[in-house]
């Protein structure tokens, strides 16, 4: 198919373009508004214990968790003083109509929480709101329309807090990291591509072919956002794995298609830059369709996910990688087809007379690669202890969710937040209780129970609807971080805590975690056995071994792994603070090692597919020859690290440029997930790639070759062999 393919290229390449194009502009218009169709909740399981305490709660008496907290201070009033209570009861009055259930101002609170909404120098003052709304979307749409009517006149100082206005802050800070990490990372991806490539024209189609990929993915997204929901967060996903994806795959064709024209310009074709084309297609451009069907299987294991923030970075993330293959496998060869030799135009001057391809075929990469297969077991065994030892710190990992600490410390809602521990005593986790068909001795029975689980333990009485099988809901707080492992085991407690007759569900944030971590667990299994098997059976299709597959499993495994152990001795232990600037959290974020893993996996997948790939050329070109299995199997090793060796190290630069751009993000998550990619990038792509790989296929020797004879011979008819008529086998060439 990719044969036929490349021949249509070839002949119709203007043809390709100009539709190619028109499609991009098309995809660009309407992707243009996809923000209006993303949802900005999407952070619970719906089916959770808390999920159906919430919607139990709201079907009952309307939302009544205290969302939003706005803080009111003086310096020179306090809240007892007329115009402070005045100024206060203004902003309550002019909250517009239909976005809040319920407000609980300091002046009109229930008896039992009236003194723990006024601090104790009587100078700051709470009011509670609760927001209108069945979901969080509406949450926060709600919070959108009142946050501009919050602020308070006559001199007061407002602040505000609580879930909601986290998740605001973190949504606008996420869109202006986005901004800044665009105009930051392309520039420089252009800069460094012209290093690359030495000419203007070859380094601006990286850029070019991510564009596509960009506005392309993002229309995907708008389309799918017409039919489930899809949070704003995966753009951002989009965005780093469609530029860096896209950039990667630009650089291989590019590359390969240089390599092929210099050849075929040198033979009697008549037309060398649709032979370079075909050539180009039938081997880098096999390659990188199955790069890219190996990184989408690998984000397609986010949807078995219930929540739809994961699911999304999963959407987002195929529908940017599958562009970013398409646009490299269409748009770039049929621009390439028309260029020809004008692809080298603008070369800068120290590279002007300089041969695109030369000879070489005992570089630096072959050497390497040779002297790693001298010692392969030394080799093999000195990166394994390393790499496990970098990853040891994630044996003590510690879970946890957002809150207001994973926002920068000047961000509104964090200031709030320490606000309100400084002026009104020591941080209080909640619970909302809502218990079914239990009467009021059974209710003030399981209560005094409740008050049992933890020494700091308070429950008050919200409301009670209906008789004696009616439904009532408590709360229940104590002292502690809402995400500390205390919390946690608080609300496990509590879950143990049964009343006498009828149910009771347990929500509130800390639940809201306890599900998320629980589901996480129970859907990782199948997560992993999704992305290996997949994995498995796509790299069979790409290389005819069974036994390749599974090392690659196992040699992403490391990297990944030492990722997950920087990421949890920075963020979770809190090293490097200071100068990462950040917060630390004492935990992760449950949900972003699941996105890292389905990323990094992916990406890992990734150089892996390009070096056996070529690994697989030089095996297959040396067929038939003189040569024993063990010294075909370290020449094609050693060409195959020679021919991939730069321009992988050049792949992996641009897109660590493009993913260590999010690692200055100052939302705490994203920074972890850009220096956690960036991390197992800079491992994958030269730690592992250049040593690990060919010591463990030197020690494996004609055996990474091996399938059951069934399969093998099926392979031979069937397999999608990267290759064509080849030049002289022995004859090896790298891009200048």
């Amino acid at each position: 198919m990719i044969d036929r393919w490349a021949r249509l290229v070839a002949r119709r390449a203007r043809t390709v373009l100009l539709l190619g194009l028109l499609v991009t502009v098309l995809a660009a218009v309407y992707g243009a508004g996809v923000f209006g169709s993303l949802s900005q909740g999407g952070f619970d399981d719906p089916d959770s214990e808390a999920a159906r305490a919430l919607r139990l709660e709201q079907d009952t008496f309307g939302n009544q968790s205290a969302d939003v907290v706005a803080i009111y201070s003086s310096d020179d009033l306090t809240a007892q003083d007329p115009a402070f209570r005045r100024a206060v009861a203004d902003v309550v009055d002019a909250l517009p109509a239909g976005t809040v259930a319920h407000v609980v101002p300091y002046y009109a609170a229930p008896r039992a929480i009236a003194p723990s909404l006024v601090s104790q120098d009587g100078h700051h003052a709470q009011v509670l709101i609760s927001l209108a709304g069945h979901s969080q979307d509406d949450y926060l749409t709600n919070y959108d329309r009142i946050s501009p009517h919050l602020q308070a006149a006559d001199g007061l100082t407002t602040d505000v807090t609580g879930s909601f206005a986290v998740y605001d802050d973190v949504n606008r800070l996420t869109s202006e990291d986005l901004e800044r990490a665009e105009l930051i990372s392309m520039p420089v991806v252009i800069l460094l591509a012209l290093l690359i490539f030495g000419s203007l024209v070859a380094a601006s189609m990286p850029a070019l072919v991510g564009t596509v990929a960009m506005v392309g993915a993002l229309a995907i997204v708008r389309l799918i956002a017409q039919v489930t929901e899809v949070s704003v967060f995966s753009v951002n996903v989009i965005s780093l794995l469609g530029i860096g994806l896209a950039i990667d795959y630009a650089l291989f064709v590019i590359s390969r298609f240089r390599e092929e024209l210099a050849v075929v310009s040198t033979g009697s074709s008549t037309d060398a830059a649709a032979e370079a084309i075909e050539r180009t297609l039938a081997t880098a451009g096999r390659t990188v369709l199955f790069s890219g069907l190996t990184v989408a299987a690998a984000l397609a294991s986010l949807l078995i996910f219930p929540q739809s923030f994961i699911r999304s970075m999963g959407l987002g993330g195929m529908a940017a990688v599958l562009v970013a293959m398409a646009a490299a496998l269409t748009i770039l060869p049929a621009l390439l087809k028309v260029l020809g030799h004008r692809v080298d135009a603008g070369r800068l001057p120290w590279r002007r007379g300089r041969a695109v391809a030369v000879e070489d075929a005992r570089g630096r990469w072959h050497a390497l690669a040779r002297g790693v297969m001298r010692r392969p077991v030394v080799v093999a065994a000195t990166v394994v202890i390393a790499l496990l030892a970098i990853a040891s710190p994630f044996l003590g990992v510690r879970w946890g969710s957002v809150d207001y600490r994973v926002l920068p410390d000047d961000a509104p809602a964090h200031r709030a937040a320490a606000l309100l521990s400084e002026e009104f005593g020591p941080e209080r986790s909640g619970a909302s209780l809502v218990l079914r068909g239990a009467d009021q001795a059974t209710v003030t029975s399981y209560s005094r129970a409740v008050e049992q689980v933890d020494p700091t333990m308070q429950v008050l009485p919200v409301a009670r609807e209906g008789g004696a099988d009616g439904v009532t809901l408590l709360r229940a707080s104590w002292e502690g971080n809402s995400q500390s492992e205390h919390s946690q085991a608080v609300v496990k407690d509590l879950r143990q805590v049964r009343p006498a007759d009828g149910e009771v569900l347990v929500g509130g944030l800390t639940a809201d975690t306890v599900d998320l971590l629980s589901s996480v667990r129970s859907h990782l299994p199948w997560m992993a056995l999704i992305v290996v098997a997949v994995m498995l059976v796509l790299l069979f299709l790409a290389f005819g071994s069974v036994v390749l597959p599974i090392k690659a499993v196992v040699m992403n495994s490391f990297s990944i792994t030492a990722s997950f152990g920087v990421v949890t001795w920075i963020f979770s232990d809190g090293h490097l603070a200071d100068a990462l600037d950040f917060t630390p959290q004492g935990f992760l974020d449950a949900t972003n090692p699941i996105v890292m893993l389905a990323i990094l996996f992916g990406l890992s997948m990734d150089y892996e597919v390009f070096l056996l790939s070529r690994v697989r050329e030089q095996w297959d070109a040396t067929k038939g020859s003189a040569m024993a299995a063990g010294e075909r199997n370290e020449l094609a090793v050693a060409t195959g690290v020679q021919k991939t060796g730069r321009i992988i190290t050049s792949a992996a630069l641009l897109l660590g440029v493009v993913i260590g751009a999010f690692g200055l993000s100052g939302i705490v998550f994203i920074k972890m997930l850009g220096i956690g990619m960036l991390v197992a990038l800079l491992i994958d792509a030269t730690v592992v790639r250049a040593l690990l790989v060919p010591a463990t296929m030197k020690l494996l020797g004609g055996w990474n070759w091996w399938a059951p004879a069934p399969m093998a011979r099926w392979w031979e008819r069937h397999g999608f062999r990267e290759g064509h008529a080849p030049h002289a086998p022995e004859q090896e060439r790298v891009t200048v």
